[in-house]
């Protein structure tokens, strides 16, 4: 079998599983490739237009899973519009408090996104990261109380959910895990701090897709040219793996902590430590 298309599949999986798993998507896609020491950089599957395509996966299983809660909240953002009142309708509220934790992504992302992640990608510095990262989701998950369920989310609440997203830009702390962190934080339960988390990441993913989609139209015209069979490969892997990993993080958090996500993180932390410490990663 041709590389590229394993390569594809398996790049496809990492950014669908690890865009809703807390353990960084951003961090894997630096990781994977340089642990199994494929050279991507100057090929397609390291180019902008394959980024674009993978967060167009993610994006799809996002709108899959919650396309009944769409169907209901932006109708009633629009209605909130209209009326110039919430009316007691928690779906009003709900379209209001996702676009107030969406505000520091929009206003911070664009600006930041590329210096960080062009800095932070050392596969030590992502290691660290992960560490961080993973002692974040421990503590939120150790120190809050987990009694509130999503309906008594507030308005400030929204907006230090959405603060703490801006720190998924370090590729290694996690867009997924510092969200659900900061809910938990906030007293959320587990499932009640996920779901929030999955529904204000549509936006979030739609708009990074769009905002990388921009910057392909000034991108090199020398820059590798798009394989259909990768495009297609990477594209449903994502959105299939994607939907996959939002089922299993609703079903498992109603059972069980994070505790499996900070050893899973520590773990690889660990593991990229020894290959840079062995003769392979000097």
């Amino acid at each position: 079998m041709d590389l590229s298309i394993i390569q594809a599949l398996v790049m496809g999986l990492t950014q669908g599983l690890t865009e809703f798993i807390p353990v960084s998507s951003s961090g894997h896609l630096i990781l994977v490739p340089w642990l199994f020491g494929w050279p991507v950089k100057d090929t397609f599957l390291g180019s902008l237009e394959f980024s674009v395509i993978l967060h167009m996966g993610t994006l799809l299983a996002l709108l899959v899973y919650f396309w009944r809660d769409w169907l209901k909240i932006i109708p009633a953002g629009l209605a909130t519009i209209r009326d110039r009142s919430f009316k007691g309708d928690p779906d009003r509220k709900m379209a209001w408090l996702l676009v107030v934790a969406t505000i520091p992504a929009v206003a911070v992302g664009p600006l930041l996104t590329g210096p960080i992640e062009d800095a932070v990608r050392d596969p030590g510095l992502v290691a660290l990261m992960l560490c961080v990262g993973g002692a974040i989701l421990w503590l939120a998950d150790r120190w809050g109380t987990k009694t509130r369920e999503m309906d008594t989310i507030t308005f400030r609440g929204s907006l230090g959910i959405g603060l703490a997203q801006v720190f998924a830009l370090v590729p290694g702390i996690s867009r997924s895990g510092i969200s659900i962190s900061a809910g938990l934080f906030g007293g959320l339960t587990r499932e009640a701090a996920a779901r929030f988390s999955f529904l204000m990441a549509t936006p979030v993913v739609a708009g990074a897709g769009l905002w990388e989609a921009r910057k392909l139209l000034s991108h090199d015209p020398a820059a590798p040219n798009p394989e259909t069979k990768l495009v297609v490969i990477g594209f449903i892997t994502a959105a299939v793996s994607g939907l996959l990993a939002i089922r299993f993080m609703l079903a498992f958090l109603r059972r069980q902590p994070v505790t499996l996500f900070v050893v899973y993180r520590v773990l690889l932390a660990a593991a990229v430590f020894v290959v840079l410490l062995s003769p392979h990663g000097s």
